[in-house]
């Protein structure tokens, strides 16, 4: 069963600062309790499904959290998402990085 989002929306356009991120709403973030991956547009919304498997310090109960909100923010934004489950991520890069080999 997948876990209730906690998500909301609350757009923020372009780069955030720390600070900027500091004032934002647990609810924002993919994975609200440890405030990462803002989900403020499209944009963050791709980066955070890209970066999903670099996170580091979270449990699968928060993946699976983070996924739902990510998938809802995605959803409110127009992201298309093809993959139902975080476990999923990270087989194919979404955007191109030189940093993870080719996969194919």
């Amino acid at each position: 069963m997948a876990p209730t989002t906690t998500w909301k929306p609350h757009t923020e356009h372009g780069d955030l600062s720390t600070k900027e991120k500091n004032v934002l709403p647990e609810s924002v973030f993919a994975f609200p309790k440890q405030r990462k991956e803002p989900l403020t547009d499209a944009e963050h919304v791709q980066n955070a499904l890209a970066r999903f498997d670099q996170v580091e310090g979270v449990s699968d109960a928060d993946r699976d959290l983070a996924f739902a909100n990510i998938k809802a923010a995605a959803s409110h934004y127009g992201v298309n998402v093809e993959e139902d489950d975080w476990h999923q991520l990270g087989k194919k890069p979404h955007t191109r990085n030189p940093s993870h080999p080719h996969r194919g």
